[in-house]
């Protein structure tokens, strides 16, 4: 995972090369995650106001080692964004076939 840990010197000499169409980045409000015994199957979507299905945007395949380095820097960036910016709170508002869901494992 490229995760900013100083600590690692192999991960501090990673360089990443990006096609400028990758830069822009997808937007997703939805991702559903599935799995095999080697496997672990992200799928990040959007759903939009007044449509009936969400859209999958993007497709990541990877081993459960990897999703599981995925997780600690994902939680490990999550805190330090927390100590910056302060809590990240669940919107209190009733979900219904109207709004998009917000929930990140798919559920409304």
């Amino acid at each position: 995972m490229a995760n900013n840990n100083h600590n690692n010197p192999q991960q501090q000499n990673l360089k990443l090369d990006m096609a400028p169409e990758v830069a822009q980045g997808t937007y997703s409000n939805l991702a559903i995650i599935s799995h095999s015994p080697t496997e672990m199957i992200l799928d990040f979507a959007q759903m939009l106001p007044g449509t009936p299905n969400a859209n999958v945007r993007t497709r990541v395949i990877m081993n459960p080692i990897h999703a599981k380095r995925l997780l600690n820097a994902l939680a490990d960036n999550i805190q330090k964004y927390e100590h910056n910016f302060g809590p990240i709170e669940e919107p209190k508002v009733p979900i219904n076939a109207d709004t998009v869901p917000y929930d990140i494992l798919g559920k409304a």
